[in-house]
Formats: structure tokens, C-alpha cells, sequence
């Protein structure tokens, strides 16, 4: 099992009261020793409020953040954990994927999902569709982007949704990863949700869950993909876990060993402090080496 860090960018609060310039710089420094310290990925979230509720504080931007943060490394993934697909045309989203790809010479993964938090779909204009509307947006965006992003003899793209669509479109660069970015479909809907990534991801990455509900839900999510002649090793599952279910020491080493033991593919997960502690980082990679979580 691999583990990420999930750098900060204020959407959990990490930055309130902070310079712009200086939360900015301290967001560079975490991924930075991520890499150091061995991390395998670095992590975004892709939001514009803050939780639980919306301020008036730094949240960074996830695909400018991320664009930068590849440039100012040079080992980790880098991903996000997860886009809210409507936020963005799906074929837009795989231009900058695929020009991300080169920027950080084929380390991007794509996490992608419906999206949830209300109050930042209505104050930027997209409105709050219906989950079933949500969901049925994101098979229709999965399959524009992975027309968009599959290498083959045609830079061009067609598809025809509901929701979305692609017209002769042309995505030039494609990206370096062979034969496209990884793709990561994040949320906990057995029944939409994991059918989407039985049918279209190379990873699912469940939300908040415990080493035993991950126990409860594995066979479900094989299931899936055998619901559709899937071999079910062939989709990865990570979790990502919310920093307060983490607690540094023997908790922590426990539930890292216990994800290892199930067949998690990779732990990702915030450690908020490290916005202002240069040793939390040092202590998670610690941890988890304890726990008998790969790190480089």
C-alpha cells in the first residue's frame, strides 16, 4: 500500500488569517517535503468554500494549484481528490489534464466525481441539480474525457451524451502517460457511483470509511465489476481518510496497517496541521512506516 498527503490550500481552514503570499508559499513547502519525505502522490481538493460552512478565508484553486505544484516537483503523483466534474467542460477538463501531464512529465492521476457541496454550486452559477442529474452528468463527462484522452490513431473526439458532448474534437498534446492519465472515481454510491468506476476508472476512491466498512464494501465493489465481466483486480481502491479518523500514533499506525491488510491500494489524507508544523508531515511517514506503508 501506498499514501498520499493531501497538501493544504485552506479549504479546510488552514489558512484562515493568513497572507495570501505566505499561505501560498507554506502550500509549495508541504509538497515539497512530501516528496522528501516519501510520499508516493500529493493531493488537492477541488473546492472554492471553506468547510463545514463558507468564510471569508484562502481557499487555493485546485487545477492552477496543482499546475504549479508539478513544476516545483519532481517525483510524486499529482492528482486531485476529487474535481467536481460539472465545475468544468468535461473536454476542457482533459485538455488541462493531458497538458498537466506534460508539465509534470506523466505524473497526473484524474480524480473526478458528481460533487456535493450545495452552497458553492449556487454562488458560482451552476445551480444544484439533482443527484440522479449529477451522477448521469458524470457517466456522460467520463465518457467525453477518455475519448479526449486515449491515445490511438485519432486525435479526434466524438461523443453524443445527454449531458455533454464532443464534436471532431482535437486534443493535441495527448498525454505522456500511455495509454492515457490514470483515472480515480471518488465517492461512495454502490449503485451509480461504483458502477461508473467498474466501467470506466482504474481506481475508486471511497470517502471517510473505517478499515471496516472498506471490509463490508469490497465485495460489493467486485461485484460491479463483474456485473459488466471485469476482473475485479483490475480496479484499485484507495480511501481517503479525513485527518481527524488519522490520530498520530499507535490509533494511526493501527488503521494504516489494517487498510494494508484489507488490499487497499492507497491511503490518502490531510494532516492540517502541517500547514504550521514541519514535524506532522515527519510523523505521518514515520507512522506509516511503522504500519508497513511503502514509502520511497
Amino acid at each position: 500500500m501506498k499514501i498520499g498527503a493531501i497538501v493544504p490550500q485552506g479549504w479546510n481552514g488552514e489558512y484562515d488569517g493568513w497572507d495570501t503570499l505566505d499561505a501560498w508559499r507554506r502550500t509549495t513547502e508541504v509538497a515539497q517535503q512530501a516528496e522528501r519525505l516519501g510520499f508516493e502522490s500529493i493531493w488537492l481538493f477541488d473546492h472554492f468554500h471553506t468547510i463545514p460552512r463558507p468564510t471569508d478565508e484562502i481557499t487555493f484553486e485546485s487545477f492552477t494549484s496543482l499546475s504549479a505544484l508539478a513544476a516545483l516537483t519532481s517525483r510524486v503523483r499529482i492528482g486531485h481528490i476529487v474535481i467536481c466534474t460539472a465545475f468544468r467542460n468535461p473536454a476542457l477538463t482533459a485538455k488541462m489534464i493531458s497538458t498537466m501531464d506534460a508539465i509534470s512529465g506523466g505524473r497526473m492521476e484524474l480524480g473526478i466525481g458528481a460533487g456535493w457541496k450545495r452552497d458553492e454550486w449556487l454562488a458560482y452559477g451552476y445551480g444544484f441539480p439533482e443527484t440522479k442529474d449529477r451522477l448521469a452528468r458524470l457517466g456522460d463527462d467520463l465518457e467525453v474525457i477518455i475519448r479526449m484522452l486515449t491515445s490511438g490513431k485519432s486525435s479526434h473526439a466524438t461523443y453524443e451524451g445527454t449531458y455533454s458532448h464532443v464534436r471532431d474534437a482535437i486534443n493535441v498534446p495527448k498525454p505522456v502517460q500511455q495509454p492515457r492519465v490514470p483515472i480515480m472515481v471518488g465517492g461512495n454510491g454502490r449503485n451509480v457511483t461504483w458502477r461508473l468506476a467498474a466501467k470506466f476508472a482504474d481506481e475508486l476512491n471511497v470517502d471517510g470509511m473505517l478499515p471496516e466498512d472498506v471490509a463490508e464494501a469490497l465485495p460489493v465493489i467486485r461485484s460491479r465489476c463483474e456485473e459488466i465481466d471485469r476482473d475485479p483486480s483490475s480496479l484499485r481502491v484507495s480511501v481517503h481518510v479525513w485527518g481527524q479518523l488519522l490520530p498520530a500514533g499507535p490509533q494511526r499506525v493501527k488503521r494504516l496497517a489494517a487498510y494494508q491488510d484489507l488490499g487497499v491500494d492507497r491511503v490518502m489524507t490531510l494532516v492540517k496541521s502541517s500547514a504550521t508544523d514541519d514535524e506532522a508531515l515527519e510523523s505521518l511517514a514515520q507512522d506509516a512506516r511503522e504500519a508497513g506503508v511503502e514509502l520511497a
